[in-house]
């Protein structure tokens, strides 16, 4: 068993690191499209201000804290910083935090890790250290820059990339099976390989993504609402995508009937313009690309999702829509929950023209496992990278 990694931090680094790391994982689906970041800043053990970017308030982390120190008369000069990502540099809807911290008067700072921004990173470590601020930064491969960097995986993937970040979920029977065969399902009666647990951890999965994409093949065969059901805030919906060549999805189903301009439906250019007319009308977003054999293609579409400001997009579909976005190397990270049930000969499996989910999993790098109780037994969910976002940056 891989031991793990020491820190290089000191206990009290480490518990005010941990707390803005929390601060940070409560405001996923707040901060998209920019990364999620928590600070805190304290002062001889007592902490004097902390919170979290949100998107939609503007302010970066750095400056919630800031501002909060100030409300409850609090002078943060000569005290320490703790953010879960580097200080920006640069303007952009905000002035550089890196100055801020500068004119309060912060002595050191401790990041979790650094910018991933090509363009920009290490630049607000360069301009806190030319104003004599210290600077601690956590090890790479420690617990604490891990957790950093796994909450903006997509964040650092699209601002290196100029696509989204996307996750392959599937839940598979124990002899590998994505589903039974098609004859016995029906969207009335949907089939559950895995246990509630798993299902809610399913759930996590989709508030911690900006869209959900599957395949018309899967809307036809179970009629899936493809929601977050957390009950958890987000700024803005979870953007459900389906790629539907002819636009043949029923104008009954359950995306449809609950599309507040969060469905989008992709269709090649020569799709029918009166069932794109009747989908509009019911708030429904149509995009017309081209694609190969007439349907569309995966890299437009992740253009086009890159391009609405989305970073991260999950995917939940059916056989041949898995198996083109793994023969297209455009999975980033694979999620596999496997119940301890079997399915047998003749059921769906994984992807089309793929002997068995475990030729892909034999390519993961960074790999988890976690069990979920089902029934008298457990699932298990393996997650690893198939492109890790973080591999090419060295703090």
């Amino acid at each position: 068993m891989a031991r793990e990694a020491q820190s290089n931090l000191a206990t009290t680094d480490e518990l005010h690191l941990r707390r803005a790391l929390h601060l940070a994982a409560a405001a996923t689906a707040l901060a998209s499209p920019n990364p999620t970041v928590g600070c805190v800043i304290a002062l001889d053990g007592q902490v004097l201000g902390e919170g979290a970017h949100l998107y939609d308030l503007f302010d970066h982390a750095e400056i919630v804290a800031l501002k909060q120190a100030a409300s409850l008369g609090h002078n943060v000069r000569g005290a320490t910083a703790y953010v879960t990502l580097e200080p920006c540099a640069h303007h952009g809807r905000t002035p550089p935090c890196a100055d801020a911290l500068i004119a309060a008067g912060i002595a050191r700072c401790v990041i979790a890790t650094v910018d991933p921004n090509p363009l920009v990173r290490g630049a607000g470590i360069a301009i806190l250290r030319a104003a004599a601020i210290t600077i601690d930064i956590a090890d790479s491969d420690s617990p604490i820059a891990q957790h950093a960097r796994t909450l903006n995986d997509a964040f650092a993937f699209s601002i290196q990339y100029g696509r989204p970040f996307v996750t392959l979920k599937a839940a598979l029977s124990a002899d590998g099976f994505l589903a039974p065969p098609s004859s016995t399902r029906t969207p009335a009666t949907p089939h559950w390989l895995t246990g509630p647990a798993s299902r809610a951890d399913v759930q996590l999965l989709r508030h911690n993504s900006d869209a959900i994409l599957t395949g018309i093949g899967t809307v036809l065969a179970d009629n899936p609402g493809l929601t977050d059901r957390t009950n958890l805030p987000r700024r803005r919906p979870l953007l459900r995508v389906i790629l539907d060549a002819d636009l043949r999805i029923s104008l009954d189903s359950s995306l449809v009937a609950s599309a507040i301009k969060d469905v989008l439906v992709i269709c090649h250019p020569f799709a029918p313009i009166d069932r794109e007319q009747r989908l509009q009308e019911r708030g429904v977003d149509v995009e017309r690309l081209n694609g190969e054999a007439c349907r569309p293609g995966l890299i437009q579409t992740l253009e086009t999702l890159h391009n609405r400001k989305i970073n991260s997009v999950l995917v939940e579909a059916g056989p041949n829509l898995i198996a083109n976005f793994v023969l297209w190397d455009l999975v980033d990270k694979l999620v596999l929950y496997t119940a301890p049930t079997s399915l047998g000969p003749g059921s769906l499996p994984f992807a089309a023209g793929i002997a068995s989910p475990l030729d892909i999993a034999t390519k993961l790098t960074h790999i988890t496992r976690t069990t979920f109780p089902h029934n008298d037994s457990h699932d298990t969910r393996l997650t690893g990278y198939l492109h890790n976002p973080w591999s090419s940056i060295d703090t």
